[in-house]
């Protein structure tokens, strides 16, 4: 009896054993596309800001395409690789929001952006036995971009491949199609090099007398670089010639004031007097210098997001300071406030994120109430249960979204704004021009984030700016504020954290770009070759076939014969 006890005992040890050893095998036996697969996603990071190697998203999607086409890797095999090329991404390109909340949020929001990576591996692995697979793992990739920046919650962009490309020889593709055509682009680039690679070195493998009998297949994806290389060369002397200034558009000077806060981090909330104080310092201090002419007398000044949370609507003390500030400089100034909603009390403090023109000696006229407002921070979506999850929650605000044509006068002209968070969605500033303005303003507020984020955040408003042909204003607290040209070029920067202001003279655009004008109509059509991806692989691959041979066994009893 000991002697069976002993082995009863021994064989669930021994296959315990077994199964950790064909685990272990299986690990070291992936361990090169695993690795691969990590390389690609750090690759697309490296891509954007603060590094900038626009380069690098060529290679990732080129590495990714490897993995993905490889005939070993299934599709669940396809949806895990899409998971680990999706946090090797967002992990390190999305720390400055730990800053804010801690690590756990921004664990939760990497996984979570994650699984969008994830389900485009699956679907490409499905996908890839169709013939010239770039092309629909390019537009399946622009389907999971715009479903992302979609939802939940109305969506997070951050990370759009397009955005990765402001230092590129492609970016004047954002001219005819915006960020969705930049992004397909760099993912078919990607796609396409990946697929001659595989094509040439299969056909090098082969003996001689194959290879002289069939060539490698490299007429499909040379045919998508060549088309990615075509537009660009269309579309780019139209971007050249606007960014050098040329053509009849009226010159005006445009200021942007970033007064600085006392320190980073939450608690320059509770200093919302310094921080008016300080760019009202500001203002005045470029006031002085156009008195002394060592600075142009501007048109009109920009400030930032919430340099004045003090609402000055309710507030005589802050409108004085304002209004001091706006006769010295003798230009309407957009102010960056927060305002009491209708409907406000103290057990619900509800506001709008607002940017108000201020006029010198007749004070208040024209308003912008923020209308895409950031979830979790802003506001809370279903505060009552996330409020039960995290300390962390009570801290987002009780904005609501406001409503309006996203344009504001001032001095006469049509300025376009977009707030901080706005600029990253299509809509805001497509919105805007169509609605006729010349100039896009994006006062923002990255006081409680890093430098990254900031660079981060610039390089959506230099898409921006060649997406519709308009010169655009950034406008920071702690910066970084820029004047951007409609070709993307920086005409003036400052630093981060300083108190500075930048005084520089600008062309008011009226033209529409086609990105303006069908920029969704273009994105609809990638999303539909991502869509089209996929109903011709269910043909391809024989799904409805065999379904349809099941469905006939069935109905005359000879399914064994099926």
């Amino acid at each position: 009896m000991a002697d069976t006890e002993e082995v009863a005992t021994a064989e669930p040890d021994a296959r315990q054993t077994s199964r950790i050893t064909r685990v272990g095998r299986a690990l070291v036996n992936r361990l090169p596309v695993l690795s691969v697969t990590i390389v690609a996603g750090l690759a697309l990071c490296a891509s954007f800001p603060p590094f900038g190697w626009w380069y690098s998203a060529i290679l990732a999607f080129a590495l990714l395409g490897w993995v993905l086409t490889r005939p070993s890797t299934t599709v669940v095999g396809g949806l895990g690789y899409g998971l680990l090329f999706g946090l090797a991404f967002y992990l390190p390109l999305l720390p400055w929001i730990s800053g804010l909340v801690g690590a756990l949020p921004w664990l939760v929001l990497s996984l979570a952006e994650a699984l969008f990576p994830a389900l485009f591996a699956l679907l490409a692995v499905y996908v890839r036995r169709l013939p010239g697979w770039p092309l629909w793992f390019a537009g399946l990739w622009s389907a999971l971009e715009w479903l992302k920046s979609t939802v939940p919650f109305g969506g997070f962009p951050w990370g759009v491949v397009g955005f990765s490309q402001t230092e590129s020889p492609i970016l004047p593709l954002a001219y005819i199609g915006g960020a969705p055509l930049v992004s397909f682009a760099v993912v078919l680039l990607g796609f396409s090099v990946s697929a001659m690679t595989l094509a040439i070195i299969g056909w090098w493998r082969r003996d001689a007398a194959t290879r002289a009998a069939a060539p490698p297949a490299v007429v499909l994806p040379g045919l998508c670089i060549c088309l990615v290389l075509l537009g660009t060369a269309l579309a780019w002397p139209h971007v050249r010639k606007s960014g050098v200034g040329a053509g009849d558009d009226p010159l005006v000077t445009v200021a942007a004031v970033q007064g600085n806060v006392p320190r980073l981090g939450l608690e320059f909330n509770a200093q919302r007097r310094a921080v008016l104080d300080n760019h009202v310092r500001e203002t005045l201090r470029l006031a002085e210098d156009v008195r002394a002419g060592r600075a142009p007398q501007p048109m009109l000044v920009i400030w930032p997001e919430n340099s004045s949370d003090i609402d000055p609507l309710a507030n005589a003390d802050a409108a004085q300071q304002i209004s001091t500030a706006a006769a010295a400089i003798d230009a309407p100034i957009l102010v960056g406030g927060v305002f009491a909603a209708p409907g406000y009390s103290r057990a619900n403090p509800i506001s709008t994120n607002s940017v108000i023109v201020w006029n010198p000696g007749t004070g208040p006229a024209d308003r912008h109430d923020k209308q895409i407002i950031q979830p979790f921070g802003e506001y809370l979506p279903w505060r009552s249960f996330f409020s039960r999850l995290s300390p962390y929650a009570e801290r987002a605000g009780y904005f609501v979204p406001g409503h309006g044509s996203g344009v504001v006068r001032a001095a006469g002209v049509p300025v376009g704004i977009t707030t901080c968070w706005e600029v990253i969605f299509d809509r805001a500033s497509r919105e805007s021009v169509r609605n006729g303005a010349q100039l896009l303003a994006v006062p923002t507020n990255n006081a409680t984030f890093d430098e990254a984020m900031s660079e981060q955040q610039l390089a959506f408003a230099r898409l921006r700016a060649v997406e519709h042909d308009r010169y655009v204003v950034v406008a920071g607290t702690t910066g970084i504020s820029a004047v951007i040209a409609p070709d993307g070029r920086e005409l003036a920067r400052t630093r981060f954290f300083e108190p500075a202001y930048l005084d520089q003279q600008i062309r008011l655009k009226t033209a529409l770009t086609p990105a303006t004008r069908f920029g969704p109509f273009v994105e609809a059509v990638l999303v539909a070759i991502g869509v089209a991806g996929v109903l011709g692989a269910i043909l391809h691959n024989g799904a409805f076939a065999r379904l349809r041979g099941r469905r006939s066994a069935t109905d005359d009893g000879t399914e064994g014969a099926t």
